[in-house]
């Protein structure tokens, strides 16, 4: 029942996935969403966002950020980021990931999508065949109500952590992989 909403791993940001071992899985492509994953809502990319990027570009993946906000939004966060990107996406319609699949010259199995709503992102590339990253979702400083649509996401992520499902992404985090180091 809630299967379609679970994602196929979790990281805490997306500065604890290993990105090298992505691309070791035979991942060639990423799928961000803009607001809530890399920066809270409506916020400019920061110098640790850019960083991010460079790095990711570095270990051989391209990128391409798939948001339903509109392009001026997009081209203010993106002023230092060489990436591909697809606004007005009409999350979690398919049409919109599968759009940003084919912008990236690229086969679903080698595209991973990283969002922070279970609802929305996770449902879409659920939906559209493309494997999910969920991350916690960033809010402003400061911030702190919640809505019920972040409750239930909790909800279902303990029912994923709960379940036997069992993906190759499921423990894609730099710190899973020390604790296999160890």
């Amino acid at each position: 029942m809630f299967k379609e909403y679970y994602p196929c791993g979790y990281a805490a940001s997306v500065f604890d996935i290993d990105y090298e071992r992505l691309y070791a899985l035979g991942y060639r492509g990423i799928i961000f969403d803009l607001d809530g994953t890399l920066v809270p809502h409506g916020a400019n990319s920061t110098p640790e966002v850019d960083a991010l990027f460079r790095v990711i570009h570095a270990a051989g993946l391209r990128t391409i950020l798939l948001t339903n906000n509109d392009e001026e939004r997009v081209l203010r966060f993106v002023e230092n980021i060489d990436t591909l990107y697809l606004c007005d996406a009409d999350k979690p319609a398919t049409s919109g990931y599968l759009r940003a699949v084919d912008m990236l010259g690229m086969k679903k199995s080698e595209v991973v999508y990283i969002g922070d709503q279970v609802f929305i992102d996770m449902l879409g590339a659920n939906r559209s065949g493309i494997d999910s990253i969920l991350v916690h979702y960033l809010l402003h400083e400061g911030e702190t109500k919640l809505g019920v649509k972040r409750r239930l996401e909790k909800l279902v992520l303990w029912l994923w952590r709960h379940s036997r499902s069992r993906h190759r992404l499921r423990d894609i985090t730099k710190e899973a992989k020390r604790n296999v180091q160890r």
